[in-house]
């Protein structure tokens, strides 16, 4: 039950419309907002794009894309008061020579179509019937819908993101284009999305960080076919380990608690893939729960990870 109202919670923010947030003050950089940026694919959304500090066209930037956009900069303007602080800790280690010029672009969810856009779609599909329609009729706490009346759209989120945004930041933005230079990072269902993201365009991004990965996929393990759905789908559609970085952690708290036994079973999964400490990391964050701070105090390691110079 504290795991239930505790999602719940997380839940409900998310279910709150607030496009009408002001934008983000960062203590390094600038953002360029980009208000209710349209799609053929999925909800309009806003796109905050952060440019480092003396942001020069006449360079290049490696590009990180980072779900929930709302989260990541300014903990005044969000719901519970925290955030990732992305543009002090991406901008610190690029002072340091740490990391590689990056900008990252933070898409805001679509409140209501979070857990559709970010469900991974090929794994729901290989279910049966049955199993389908629990999972899609899933109840937060307070018996409404985590889906919110949504199909599951995760397959249009990700062409909105290779079709759609990342040829606009591209266009707008002095970007290495490359996947060696494209990565994807978020928490929780947002960990979720950018797995499958560097699953399915491979070609397109070249990491994935993955944060408390919400391995079940809704609230409750009990009878839950969706985290050996994800093993299958992992077992064939895993990219190449010789060309992809894949960065897991969880905590061991909260809803984090329910993911060591889960990302355990992964982690074998990513041995008999050819996934080795080269290309791939899993960190435990004993006490650490399924919260912002959280994910702030830890947003060092998969940087460096993903983005680090000595790579």
């Amino acid at each position: 039950m504290k795991i239930y109202f505790f999602f719940l919670t997380v839940v409900t923010f998310i279910l709150i419309s607030i496009s009408q947030s002001p934008e983000p003050n960062v203590r390094q950089g600038k953002i360029d907002r980009y208000k209710d940026f349209s799609s053929e694919y999925v909800t309009a959304r806003n796109v905050d794009v952060w440019l480092p500090e003396n942001y020069n066209p006449g360079k290049k930037y490696a590009v990180l894309y980072m779900h929930d956009g709302q989260m990541l900069f300014d903990a005044s303007t969000t719901w519970n008061q925290q955030a990732w602080e992305v543009d002090s800790i991406a901008g610190e280690l690029m002072e340091k020579g740490k990391i590689r010029d990056v900008i990252v672009v933070g898409i805001w969810n679509g409140n209501t179509t979070r857990h559709a856009d970010y469900f991974p779609q090929k794994p729901f599909e290989s279910l049966n019937r049955k199993d389908k329609k629990r999972i899609l009729e899933a109840d937060r706490d307070d018996s409404a819908s985590l889906f919110q009346g949504h199909n599951i759209n995760s397959d249009n989120y990700l062409k909105f993101l290779v079709k759609e945004l990342k040829p606009f930041i591209d266009k707008k933005y002095s970007t290495r284009t490359g996947k060696d230079h494209t990565f994807i990072a978020g928490s929780s269902m947002g960990g979720l999305i950018s797995l499958y993201a560097v699953c399915e365009y491979p070609e397109v991004f070249g990491g994935a960080a993955c944060l408390s990965t919400h391995w079940p996929g809704i609230l409750s393990m009990e009878d839950n076919p969706v985290p050996d759905a994800f093993l299958r789908y992992l077992e064939v559609q895993l990219p190449d380990p010789s060309s992809h970085l894949i960065y897991f952690d969880y905590g061991t708290e909260d809803l984090d608690a329910l993911y060591p036994p889960l990302q355990k079973q992964v982690d074998k999964v990513m041995k008999a893939k050819g996934f080795t400490e080269k290309s791939w990391i899993t960190k435990e964050f004993p006490g650490e729960g399924h919260n912002e701070n959280a994910w702030r105090d830890r947003l060092h390691h998969p940087l460096l990870f993903l983005l680090g110079t000595d790579k």
